[in-house]
């Protein structure tokens, strides 16, 4: 089994690289480098100028488009906003050029979730007004072309259609790996070919100003273009370089020599260094054989013979999904070191367009931050900057950045959430903590003012709160915003605690900020502190009263004794970690693995965590939960899934756990966990091998999460305290900050 030593280094750091103060200095919003003279200066692209050095991300527009695949207002305004924000080039979201061949990309009736520029004049006309609207404000435009999905497809075609996912070759599911999908021929990939040229003239045509091709992450372009995936032993595209270049020559010929060609690749799926022989236990022991990164290079050199203009290049693909799609746990900067030695190679070894320029490289992964995005490129490590969840936050980082305004940049918290973890759950692309994202065609950018202005006290200063209360001021109303904490933040102070959790931190001083922009408004108090009585509530005859308190933390009622501390508790408090050497964390959500990966790297203890149901953090994204259960394993954290805490020792914990050989791997991260309303009928069922263990510790951290306290709000209800009573974010309905965004949001446009 090959192994890149460069990749292998780059695996190893993403670990523990926070214990490094240099490296974590760099995710945070500074602005040190102020003016920012690389960032905002203009490159060539093929016949094209972009205006600056900023990229936005394809970020997935599933969702957005009429079914027949035609771009809704909702998706052109969505990119209408980035371009007014300042971004120099957008990027689209992947659009599939082999409907008919790739059976996954369809739904029941031959409708779709995709946009597609193929078809009818009247998707057409939706990317014309997509173009003209983005170029109103000096940005270009890319459409991303994807020959397929192949085997990260979902499934379901199978079951709705009686047809099989595709491939390269006969390779397994990624979502059911005990589904196969069945090998294109010949025939039908020489028609995605062509209906990738036709997609690209059609392009040229509606005013787009280049094309992308989808060629990482092992989607269907690179599974024809990497021999991990492309075991063919026969026929025209046995050679794995043969699809991408004849795909690419096609492209270039029916758009001429001056129309940029972009490409978006892995340098190395990543795949034997993330999980060298365990891979042969696995499904994955088909996809050993993949491109080593000398390969890929060579690979680069002759697509751009065959035409392409420029390159974004990552690691990793849909099996170690963190690392293309990295989380709020990875490092600033992930994949700079990528670019740097692809931009090396290609210097050296003189690689020209055939245009006679150099070919810029991109950087991506984590670089919303700009003074790291601005020394990346003065030190020469990319040539651009790709910027994907950070302009979802904030469609105006570039015009905030340019102006010296990086502390009112939005940050994001790299939850994954509204950006990935929403459409995969059958919505669209949405951010958790910029509630108009995709929602740009409802909600104006200056929000309506009232015709009635109310006296409005909000009690809470969490995400809820703090949204509501600055939303509500904008609109005209007389807001005080209450907290009975000595400062605002809610559960993301304790949240941001954890080092892994800096991007938390981020959000946490942007909401203090912005109250401290307002603090003096006339319209606005904030009374850190303070405890909203009835009576005061009362005495200063609020309008209407808005809840937006946390919930309660859970605790569980076991029996016996042991040291023990909520995880609250001991996130606010971290010297009441005393010597304890061996801690069991209750609780496998994502709390209480955060938590457990803090004591376990930060604070160096010996960590077990304890789940009653059958996967740790069910519902969250695949990416970030994936990080945290790759990484548990190599730094010796015990999972334990299908246990029942029963009592406590001074010795330690008394578990029932179900020592079947049927329950989960809870480490298993080159799978994800299907949604709930998705049955897999292959899967084989869980059986009760129930039996008691005593797992040691000396202390005990319950983090089994939060329950939704309402009583002050029914109290408030019952004695008619105000005309109007509301409750939003964690007192309602404990959940992430993507909630409490939205019910702010909506309350306060509406209030």
């Amino acid at each position: 089994m090959h192994k890149d030593a460069f990749v292998q280094e780059q695996i190893a750091s993403y670990g523990d690289w926070f214990l490094d103060e240099k490296w974590l200095a760099k995710g945070k919003m500074t602005q040190a480098l102020y003016p920012y003279q690389a960032l905002f200066e203009p490159i060539e692209i093929n016949s094209i100028t972009v205006k600056n050095r900023l990229v936005m991300a394809p970020m997935g527009n599933i969702s957005m488009c009429d079914e027949t695949g035609r771009p809704k207002d909702q998706m052109i305004q969505y990119f209408i906003a980035r371009a007014k924000g300042g971004t120099g080039l957008l990027t689209s979201g992947l659009i599939p050029i082999s409907f008919g061949i790739d059976h996954s990309i369809m739904e029941k009736g031959e409708l779709t979730y995709f946009p597609r520029i193929d078809g009818s004049r009247t998707n057409f006309a939706g990317w014309r007004d997509l173009a003209a609207g983005v170029h109103t404000f000096g940005a270009k435009f890319f459409i991303q072309l994807t020959p397929g999905l192949g085997r990260v497809g979902n499934p379901q075609c199978l079951v709705n259609e009686m047809k099989f996912p595709v491939s390269a070759s006969m390779n397994p599911n990624f979502y059911m790996p005990q589904i196969p999908c069945m090998p294109l021929s010949d025939g039908r990939l020489r028609k995605i070919i062509k209906n990738g040229g036709q997609a690209a003239a059609d392009a040229k045509a509606a005013g787009i100003d280049g094309v992308y091709l989808h060629g990482h992450e092992g989607y269907l372009l690179e599974q024809l273009t990497n021999p991990a995936f492309n075991r063919r032993k026969l026929g025209r595209y046995r050679d794995w370089q043969a699809f991408g270049l004849e795909l690419v020559k096609e492209i270039r010929r029916r758009v001429g020599e001056r129309y940029p060609i972009m490409y978006r690749i892995d340098l190395s799926l990543a795949l034997n260094e993330t999980y060298g022989s365990q891979m042969d236990e696995t499904h994955m022991k088909h996809f050993k054989n993949g491109r080593t990164v000398e390969m890929s290079l060579e690979y680069m050199k002759n697509l751009v013979k065959a035409g392409v203009d420029i390159f974004d290049v990552d690691l990793g693909c849909y099996d170690n999904w963190w690392l293309p799609h990295p989380p709020a746990s990875m490092p600033p900067g992930t994949f700079l070191p990528v670019a740097k030695l692809v931009k090396d190679r290609f210097a050296a070894d003189k690689v020209l367009s055939n245009q006679g320029k150099s070919v810029p490289i991109v950087g991506v992964g984590k670089l919303g931050y700009p003074d790291l995005a601005e020394k990346a490129l003065r030190d020469g490590l990319c040539d651009m900057v790709m910027l994907g969840r950070p302009l979802l936050a904030d469609p105006e980082w570039p015009n905030k950045a340019y102006a010296g305004k990086v502390k009112e940049i939005l940050p994001c918290i790299g939850c994954q959430e509204g950006c990935i973890n929403e459409f995969v759950e059958g919505g669209h692309p949405q951010c958790a903590v910029n509630a108009r994202t995709s929602f740009e065609y409802l909600m104006p950018e200056d929000i309506p003012q009232t015709a009635t202005p109310k006296k409005i006290a909000v009690i809470g200063a969490g995400p809820a709160g703090v949204n509501f209360a600055l939303t509500a001021r904008k609109r005209g109303h007389k807001v005080t915003l209450v907290e009975k904490d000595a400062e605002a933040g809610g559960k993301v102070t304790p949240g941001s605690v954890p080092a892994i959790k800096y991007e938390f931190g981020n959000y946490l001083a942007w909401m203090r900020h912005q109250l401290e922009l307002v603090k003096d408004n006339e319209n606005f108090k904030y009374k850190p502190g303070f405890s909203a009585d009835m009576d005061w509530r009362k005495e200063k005859k609020f309008d209407a009263l808005v809840f937006a308190g946390g919930g309660k933390e859970i605790s569980l009622p076991l029996k016996g004794e042991l040291p023990s501390l909520s995880g609250t508790d001991l996130l606010l408090h971290p010297e009441k970690l005393g010597k304890e050497k061996q801690i069991v964390v209750i609780g496998g959500g994502v709390v209480g693995c955060e938590i457990a990966y803090w004591l376990a790297t930060e604070k160096k203890r010996e960590v077990t965590v304890l789940e009653m149901t059958p996967y740790f953090m069910n519902k969250i994204c695949t990416a970030n939960r994936g990080y945290l259960l790759y990484y548990f394993k190599k730094f010796g954290v015990k999972l334990l899934n299908c246990t029942r805490a029963e009592s406590l020792d001074p010795n330690g914990v008394w578990v029932e756990r179900n020592v079947s050989p049927s329950v989960p791997n809870p480490y298993l991260t080159w799978t994800p966990i299907l949604p709930e309303n998705v049955e897999n009928p292959l899967a084989k069922p869980i059986k009760t091998e129930n039996k008691k263990e005593l797992i040691p510790a000396d202390l005990v951290v319950f983090a089994v999460g939060f329950a939704k306290d309402q009583s002050l709000f029914f109290e408030a209800q019952r004695a008619h305290a105000a005309a109007e009573v509301y409750q939003i974010g964690d007192g309602f309905t404990p959940g992430k900050v993507l909630e409490a965004s939205r019910a702010a949001n909506a309350l306060a446009r509406k209030i």
